[in-house]
């Protein structure tokens, strides 16, 4: 196979820089002429029928970090990709193989299980990718020493030794079944609030079709988010480069090996203190230690427990919740700091609206997911009884909702929404202003070039398979690493379109099967509203590294189009919602096979395996949890082990959309301007965009009104101590090793992120079933000064006051 032949000019996202390195010779992609080996020292192989390479063997640094005549810069997309990440492959390594089902299964099964006792947590933990990939390496290494290599059993079950293929395989089938899936969330309101349960059937074919569905859609939009160097994710960076770290050369990578472990060891151990042996860790706050009797201070500085305070100045020691959404480690710089913006505006927001006491805030919990009724005071809150509200066939009574009255949000969680649906429009601007380019090519077969060519009849032999056509300047964004899996078949566009169709007609049937009072027509504008968001938040997620929750206007408007039908609203959400995160998640493992140069058509099937596998076990688990846990899932604060604050903001936000939008968020309702933000988040961006037109030296354009618009809302539930710990260890990673130690930051920051998530995944999941309740009754650490007992004990674990009205 021919060598991929460089590129002379930058990308739309260098800013300016088309070079890596000062002070060398320097070719298309910016690497110095010094840096042609690779990290062993060794020349780059040349291509051959066997090995395709793009001009080195390895990621462009020196494995002694020596020898450099200039200095390393990693400053944009295609910098970083192609200094931390080794731009060659070998198409002859097999991924499929017993090994990888086997352990891809086996897996699956095992993520699942665990993403649905963390969707019950009091703070939002995912299963962590670099979890699965290590105990896949672990078990695929055993498997190839163990299993005979002659014969028979040789040849079909361990034919060669562990490839980094099959762990690739592996990790994605893995991970797409470790992410649970908002099915399950549905179906857990139903059985918690409603009393009703669908038949196991149903209920699994419903989670097929709606995991499925943003796969379709998503995969017919590859071209424009996963192949374009652009389209980074950076969550992908720890993966890609511990899968590299784990099977390339030893002599290679030693280093970086050893300190994978030496972390992965001491997160390992250590977790086991702020986990279970001393919960105060979790968020150690002087103020909540100076002064116990002021709920003012735990609404500003406590966050140890689910819903307690803000955690604003309070240290976190426990990496679980430090990287529990997005690892500081690899979280982009600029996305950090429009972050720390936003954080800043929230705490005064949040402050600042509940003792003012906009909306009667101080009547109802300073944090809460639920519905208050007007009936609610400081000293006792009064839970709004949304069950009287409907009857028997769970649609809106107005004649009770006269008794009951419109509910209550706590204040917060309406600054939550509304902030949420201003950073939602925002994107669309956002991106539109400054990503056009990048997204155009999604609307590209709407030409009048490929109306013609849909015309000729040689165009639609789609079983043929063959890959799209691309313009000059989709050819001129493509990452590096997709020009070398141009050797592998593509996936076919039909392929992703059969599963789009099977979705759709699943979907429909078990709509009715389930008495889900959404009528079809509303179903397929759910579909229409996830093509759209797939492509405007898929592309800021895989540009940013920072992905939107935009659950509140797919309820907004399904509450608007199908008015008081609660239980309606939910499936609306679950299927205009949840396909967009499914897109997503597909968008994502797509860019690791592309990094790992996994085929195609390999990807396609084990993501499908994957998510299949995960909906059966998610189901499961959910049923057995909310039957044991029931009580605390409804509690308002839970414990800082189980808690039903994902479910119990679903069911508020679906009895307030679906059932009361226009009571509570038309013009003039008391909620008005949560819906009234949609419109003027389409014009928060224009300020800096027109500034960055007249100014564009000013620096404008490092401010992204949508992410800091979103983050305004995002201390409203949780355990907020960490917010500090994660800030301090984000600057010191992406600002501070990145700029002034380069050759460390390139070698060894991601393999770090990777070693403490594996390190703390392993801990908690076994934690989980050994002391917190996994597998029946939890088994209590001893109180002392470092483990006071919580909230079973009516104290939070950072000795703030613990709020009595919380019962």
């Amino acid at each position: 196979m021919a060598t991929i032949p460089d590129r002379s000019e930058g990308i739309a996202s260098d800013i300016g820089h088309t070079t890596a390195y000062e002070g060398d010779k320097k070719d298309g992609y910016g690497h110095s002429g010094s840096i042609s080996k690779g990290s062993s020292g060794s020349e780059s192989p040349k291509a051959t029928n066997e090995k395709a390479d793009y001009g080195m063997a390895a990621p462009a640094y020196d494995e002694e970090e020596a020898g450099h005549t200039g200095k390393l810069r990693v400053e944009n997309a295609e910098q970083l990709v192609t200094t931390v990440l080794s731009v060659d492959d070998d198409p002859s390594l097999n991924p499929w193989t017993f090994r990888m089902w086997f352990l891809g299964l086996g897996l699956s099964l095992f993520g699942s299980v665990l993403s649905t006792i963390y969707y019950f947590k009091p703070q939002t933990v995912f299963v962590s990718v670099i979890f699965l990939t290590i105990w896949s390496y672990i078990l695929g290494e055993i498997m190839a020493k163990v299993i005979p290599k002659r014969g028979f059993i040789g040849r079909w079950f361990n034919p060669h030794k562990f490839n980094h293929k099959e762990h690739a395989a592996i990790v994605i089938m893995s991970s797409a079944a470790a992410t649970c899936a908002l099915g399950t969330e549905v179906l857990a309101v139903q059985r918690l609030y409603y009393g009703a349960s669908p038949n196991a059937g149903a209920s699994i074919f419903l989670l097929f079709s709606s995991q499925c569905l943003g796969y379709g859609i998503a995969g017919l939009m590859r071209k424009t988010l996963v192949y374009p160097t652009k389209m980074l994710y950076p969550i992908n960076l720890p993966l890609n480069t511990l899968l590299e770290t784990l099977h390339r050369d030893k002599s290679e990578t030693a280093r970086r090996l050893k300190l994978f472990y030496i972390m992965f060891c001491v997160l390992f151990v250590w977790e086991a203190f702020p986990e279970y042996i001393m919960p105060l860790m979790t968020g150690v706050s002087i103020f909540c230690l100076a002064k116990r009797d002021s709920l003012v201070f735990t609404n500003l500085f406590g966050g140890t427990n689910g819903n307690e305070g803000l955690g604003f100045l309070s240290w976190c020691m426990d990496w679980q919740y430090i990287a529990g959404t997005q690892s500081p480690l690899w979280f982009p710089l600029q996305t950090l700091v429009n972050n720390l913006v936003g954080y800043l505006l929230c705490i005064c927001v949040f402050m600042g609206v509940y003792y003012m006491n906009i909306w009667n805030a101080q009547d109802f919990p300073f944090l809460s997911q639920l519905l208050f009724s007007n009936t609610s005071n400081s000293t006792v809150f009064q839970e709004y009884n949304q069950t009287a509200l409907l009857d028997s066939d769970n649609v809106l009574d107005p004649a009770m909702l006269d008794v009951l009255g419109i509910p209550y949000f706590a204040s917060t969680y309406a600054t939550y929404i509304l902030s949420t649906n201003l950073a939602i429009t925002a994107t669309f601007t956002h991106m539109f202003l400054w990503n056009y380019k990048d997204i155009s090519t999604a609307w590209s077969f709407a030409s009048w070039t490929n109306i013609k060519k849909t015309m000729n009849v040689e165009n639609w032999k789609f079983w043929k398979g063959e890959r799209q056509p691309m313009s000059a300047e989709e050819e001129a964004a493509l990452d590096p690493h997709y020009r070398l899996m141009l050797v592998y078949k593509d996936a076919p566009n039909w392929w992703y379109g059969a599963v789009l169709i099977f979705s759709i007609v699943v979907g429909l049937v078990c709509l009715y099967e389930v008495d889900s009072t959404l009528p079809w027509w509303a179903f397929f504008v759910a579909c229409g509203l996830a093509v759209i968001c797939i492509l405007f938040f898929g592309a800021q997620y895989a540009i940013t590294g920072f992905q939107f929750i935009i659950q509140p206007i797919i309820q907004m408007i399904g509450g608007y189009l199908h008015p008081g039908y609660p239980v309606a609203n939910m499936y609306f959400t679950l299927f205009g919602y949840n396909a967009v995160v499914q897109g997503q998640l597909l968008l994502k493992d797509l860019k690791i096979a592309q990094y790992a140069k996994l085929p195609p058509r390999v990807t396609f099937t084990v993501q499908l395996v994957g998510t299949l596998v995960g909906a059966v076990l998610n189901y499961v688990m959910m049923i057995s949890i909310v039957d044991n846990q029931r009580d605390i899932l409804l509690s308002i604060e839970g414990t800082n082990i189980w808690s039903g604050q994902n479910v119990q903001q679903y069911n508020s936000q679906a009895i307030a959309w679906g059932g009361l939008a226009k009571y509570m968020f038309s013009v003039g309702g008391r909620y008005e301007w949560v819906t009234l933000a949609f419109l003027v988040g389409f014009a928060i961006p224009l300020p800096f965009y027109f500034l960055h037109r007249l100014f564009p030296r000013a620096g404008f354009w490092y401010w992204n009104t949508a992410i800091m618009t979103y983050y305004i809302g995002w201390l409203c539930v949780g355990i907020n101590s960490s917010i500090l710990s994660y800030f301090a260890v984000g600057f010191a990673s992406q600002w501070f090793m990145r700029k002034y130690h380069p050759e460390w930051f390139v070698k060894y920051n991601y393999i770090l992120s990777a070693a403490m998530d594996g390190g703390t995944q392993v801990l908690v999941f076994i934690f989980t079933f050994a002391v917190d309740g996994g597998s029946g009754a939890a088994v209590a650490f001893p109180t002392y000064w470092g483990n006071n007992g919580g909230t079973g004990n009516g104290m939070n674990y950072d000795y703030c006051m613990f709020n009595p009205a919380n019962g």
